[in-house]
């Protein structure tokens, strides 16, 4: 993957060339933002700055404290070099800073968006001839489409996320609490080869069931219960997500069939809407007239889904006020739910790849059974 990252780099200059403003093209670039650190190098970004420099070259800087990924020297079929700060109480962005000061640049180009203000002040503070403009965002615009190597990861990491939540299935529920599930989960995810939890892990049951942010408790799982899960495996750095309701011991009751049966529908129709070229608008739109038409057209919330990658919630965002359209391999989330305050609720996330009509349409990622089981 070197010449990748090589690639990728390449790519970020021309384009930070091509949107200069008008008094001119910065010098040099500094990321500072952990998921675009890997995206551009493939390295773990702990505490790490990365510097397109003045005279071509790009290095990365790590803390004093960073593993072996950090120290010096570059790695083969890549022109990154990789430094280290000699003390702890160093700043990796300041020291970037002034390195880039040392080569010569004027102008210095830095993630604002990710920056503090005091660590922007630090930076303009040992570089006192060096102009600090901003960056934008296009290394998150680079990440939104994926090559077959992070699509591959992210299948990898479904198929993880899938496992894990099989083998919950298949034991015993009733008596066990919100809070213990979530971390079986999250241990059966290590278990198969998980770097790690993808998000923090929810299970909701009953009344809990159906939230989109519930935060595991220690109320324990009872009979007739709804059960809603979402988790996701992380690995080499890509993350997917899955979300699934099912019903605890006994058929479930009409209602919960009848609610069921509608974030189904939903989650089919914004699944189905999935094509290069579709407004990200209307994805969410096809899922939200679902939930309208049934008089819960509130309870979908801000957006039907996101993009997934090197992070949870990366563009596109397919919301009513999304901008732009859905391009061939990229992968994003459907997730709708609906919630009744006091009774519980259903909620079907899946990870899916945006693919053509003519290669068969989406690429299903999770595909743990959408039936509404009884445990």
């Amino acid at each position: 993957m070197s010449e990748v990252h090589v690639a990728r780099r390449v790519l970020l200059r021309e384009r930070c060339a091509a949107s200069a403003a008008q008094d001119g093209p910065a010098d040099a670039v500094l990321v500072t933002r952990p998921a675009n650190i890997r995206y551009l190098t493939g390295r773990p970004p702990y505490g790490a700055a990365l510097l397109l420099g003045p005279d071509g070259a790009d290095t990365l800087l790590g803390p004093a404290d960073a593993g072996p990924s950090h120290s010096g020297g570059s790695h083969p079929g890549d022109e990154l070099r990789a430094e280290q700060l000699t003390s702890p109480e160093g700043d990796t962005a300041v020291a970037a800073a002034g390195l880039a000061a040392t080569a010569g640049a004027r102008s210095l180009a830095v993630e604002e968006h990710h920056l503090t203000v005091a660590r922007h002040r630090a930076m303009a503070s040992v570089a006192g001839g060096l102009r600090l403009t901003g960056l934008a965002f296009p290394v998150e615009q680079q990440r939104v489409i994926k090559d077959d190597e992070e699509i591959s990861a992210l299948r990898i990491a479904a198929e993880i996320t899938d496992q894990a939540l099989g083998e919950l299935l298949e034991s015993i529920l009733v008596g066990r609490t919100e809070r213990h599930l979530a971390l079986e989960l999250e241990r059966r995810l290590i278990d198969h080869g998980a770097e790690g939890s993808a998000f923090p892990t929810s299970v909701a049951t009953g009344r809990n069931s159906g939230l989109a942010q519930h935060r595991p408790t220690d109320r324990r799982v009872e009979e007739g219960d709804f059960l809603s899960v979402r988790l996701g495996a992380q690995y080499h750095g890509y993350r997917c997500q899955i979300g699934r309701t099912f019903v605890i011991g006994t058929a479930p009751e009409d209602w919960q069939v009848e609610l069921y049966d509608l974030v189904f529908a939903a989650q089919r129709a914004g699944r189905e809407a999935l094509t290069p070229g579709t407004a990200c608008s209307d994805v969410d739109r096809a899922a939200r007239q679902v939930l309208a038409a049934a008089g819960h057209g509130g309870a979908l919330g801000p957006a039907t889904g996101h993009g997934v990658g090197l992070e949870i919630g990366e563009d596109p965002r397919l919301s009513p006020g999304a901008m732009g359209k859905l391009d061939a391999c990229v992968p994003v989330t459907i997730e709708p739910g609906v919630h009744l305050p006091g009774h519980g609720g259903v909620r079907i996330d899946d990870t899916l790849v945006v693919r053509p009509t003519a290669d068969g349409g989406p690429e299903l990622l999770t595909i743990t059974t959408k039936e509404l089981l009884a445990l």
